[in-house]
């Protein structure tokens, strides 16, 4: 496996800095004219950006100039993340940007499901799948850079969660963070951008919003979690999902052999709070693995 570049950009431009993260990993380079692009943001429930849960316009916006001067033509945004996605839509600003570049915007919770057999899995044999989703050739995931309360941080993998149609939380979250890369073998993006302007800590839907000024892309899933992981003080080697997703070839998560562009990881990262998400773990009879500020400071000094 190669090894995978991944791009930091700090700044206070976000259309600016998704242009500049793109070109640094090369995107175009994978692109087509011909593609049938979905941009997949991350519209879990109706909350501004700024509150750090749902995906910034600007950077949808940005992603959406960069693909039409590399001469896209065939843009979808959709996301099926609540019922309350269409509200989402518009009050993010998603819908408006959709508007002004004449791009289609398909809430996947009134879209086709396609029940799909995954081929490679171990425990989600099948699953409903948006049509739309099926039918695009590129999917470019634009999650949200925050906290989960069950698998620690939700970033590109967990945000294929809402290309299911249906109840997706009662179909996924037993044995999540399995059936997460089970979904990873199938649904696989082009492009990860995660939206770092404003993340949120504590909760991912109910989080404190955290200012980060940040874009992080790359065309591995699991290296751009993998850092967006480490730039929320949060040790990747201990997020389940992201070593299971390594472990099956579908990427590599070991930050020694990722390939940092732009800012390094110690000089714009900081220790989300994760209190919140514990107790709610408690809540339900779980909890999770701590990891020690001291621990995250080592893990800080030894990266790029």
């Amino acid at each position: 496996m190669t090894q995978p570049k991944i791009a930091i950009v700090k700044g206070t431009k976000p259309k600016q800095m998704v242009h500049q993260a793109l070109e640094m990993i090369d995107a175009g380079s994978i692109l087509s004219p011909e593609d049938k692009i979905l941009l997949k943001p991350n519209c879990v429930v109706p909350r501004d950006p700024l509150t750090g849960v749902t995906t910034d316009s600007r950077v949808i916006e940005g992603i959406v100039e960069f693909l039409r001067n590399k001469g896209a033509h065939d843009i979808t945004i959709g996301d099926g993340g609540s019922r309350y996605t269409d509200k989402t839509f518009d009050l993010t600003g998603i819908r408006k940007v959709a508007l002004r570049h004449g791009l289609k915007v398909v809430n996947f919770n009134n879209d086709k499901a396609v029940d799909v057999k995954i081929p490679s899995a171990r425990i989600l044999h099948e699953v409903p799948i948006a049509r739309t989703a099926l039918e695009s050739t590129c999917i470019v995931n634009v999650p949200k850079l925050k906290i989960h309360h069950i698998v620690k941080a939700t970033l590109s993998i967990k945000n294929l969660m809402g290309t299911i149609v249906g109840n997706r939380g009662a179909l996924m979250h037993k044995q999540i963070d399995e059936k997460l890369v089970d979904l990873a073998t199938f649904v696989r993006p082009k492009l990860n951008i995660i939206d770092g302007i404003v993340g949120s800590e504590l909760d991912e839907t109910m989080g404190r919003p955290v200012k980060m000024n940040l874009v992080i892309a790359g065309t591995d899933p699991v290296a751009t979690d993998a850092v967006g992981c480490a730039v929320m003080g949060i040790n990747p080697e201990t997020v389940k999902h992201i070593q299971l997703a390594q472990e099956r070839n579908i990427g590599i998560a070991d930050l020694n052999k990722i390939d940092i562009l732009g800012d390094p990881i110690k000089t714009v990262a900081r220790i989300f709070d994760r209190s919140f998400a514990e107790k709610r773990l408690r809540k339900y009879g779980f909890s999770s693995l701590k990891v020690s500020e001291k621990e995250v400071r080592r893990l800080w000094e030894n990266m790029y």
